[in-house]
């Protein structure tokens, strides 16, 4: 704070009283790290002139909902790369924990119940740091802080909204309703049932926002049309299962919903291309996946497949994908159920969403 009020002219003083102390330095790479910096107006006009003229490597750092990629991408014209970071994945949660000799294949009974109970703690507690041994009424609390105080006020201080009650009914409806199909005309007359008013190209606006700030992700329904995934309703998931969980309207209840969410995070962070899957008889899969070699996978996620009706409803639905898609291998994630099921259109594999997410996690 002693250095505020700053203004862009003068952040050339910390490259200029660098050199001076290590002038030899001015031959070498050398590593300028600046965090929150897009709070000085400016700052990316400096930052191009310093990467354009001195032999220095540049890492910038600070709210997501201040600096966005697309943003610093324009500034620098091709000079930068970003790096997303999402809180803690599960492999990420364990080491935290001390958990760190993980199963290279199949685990033991002992280690496998040891999992299996931290990707429930998991599901309901998500992977901010902050939060991991905080007592569950204090997580919740620090959870909601997160969404009303920063993800709240920057989108608001960004954007300039000023019909904020609008804004804050849609955040709390993303969080509380995860991995649903998401519509905002529906979202719209909903609002003007309960005498809020708000246009319906502001709130496309507000869920633009949302995604800028990387408080959810939209997912379009899987066709080679634009027009019918942009009428298709999208499913919504949210940055981590712990911000939802904060927000359910029945607490530590939904776990298909939270399963969901935590499968679609661990792709997510795979950078694979996402999309929900419809069969011609209306038949839903939950994830369609691309990867940079233009392979792709079906994955279906299910609580647990013991009923039969849901066993055959799950098995059904990836058969005829697999079947339309002509992908001969599919994926059932479960909380704690494995198996190979030998279907007519291919192979489906029932996983431990535990293990799978080690494993995934590896590649």
């Amino acid at each position: 704070e002693r250095l505020l009020p700053m203004v862009a002219a003068e952040l050339g003083q910390i490259s200029d009283s660098y050199y001076r102390l290590f002038p030899e330095h001015r031959d070498q790479t050398c590593y300028f790290f600046f965090d929150e910096v897009q709070n000085i107006s400016g700052w990316e006009i400096w930052l191009r002139r310093l990467v354009d003229t001195e032999r220095v490597q540049i890492a910038v750092t600070g709210s997501s909902a201040k600096l966005l990629s697309r943003e610093i991408a324009t500034a620098l014209r091709g000079r930068s790369l970003s790096t997303e970071m999402f809180p803690f994945s599960f492999r990420e949660a364990l080491a935290h924990e001390g958990i760190s000799e993980l199963p290279a294949s199949r685990p033991g009974a002992k280690k496998r119940a040891l999992l299996e109970n931290r990707l429930r703690r998991y599901l309901l507690n998500g992977g901010f740091p902050e939060i991991q041994s905080v007592a569950d009424n204090y997580r919740i609390r620090i959870l909601q802080e997160y969404v009303d105080v920063v993800i709240l006020r920057d989108i608001v201080e960004r954007y300039q909204v000023g019909n904020i009650l609008p804004l804050r009914a849609l955040i709390r409806h993303l969080l509380g309703t995860p991995a649903t199909l998401f519509s905002i005309n529906k979202f719209y007359n909903d609002l003007k049932s309960q005498g809020l008013a708000c246009g319906k190209n502001t709130l496309h606006d507000y869920f633009e926002y949302l995604q800028d700030a990387y408080l959810i992700y939209p997912v379009p329904i899987y066709s080679r049309s634009e027009r019918a995934k942009r009428v298709n309703p999208r499913k919504v998931y949210v940055i981590d299962t712990g911000l939802a969980n904060a927000f359910l309207h029945q607490p530590q209840s939904d776990w298909g919903r939270l399963l969901e969410n935590f499968v679609f995070m661990e792709l997510r962070r795979r950078a694979l291309d996402i999309q929900y899957y419809r069969t011609e008889d209306g038949l839903e899969v939950d994830f369609i996946t691309t990867d940079s070699r233009a392979a792709r996978a079906l994955y279906q996620v299910s609580l647990e497949l013991r009923d039969k009706r849901t066993r055959d409803r799950e098995v059904r639905a990836l058969t005829t994908a697999m079947k339309e898609t002509g992908i001969k291998h599919a994926t059932i994630v479960s909380l704690d159920t494995e198996e190979r099921i030998e279907t007519e259109a291919g192979e489906i594999d029932v996983v431990c969403a535990s293990l799978w997410s080690l494993q995934t996690s590896q590649n």
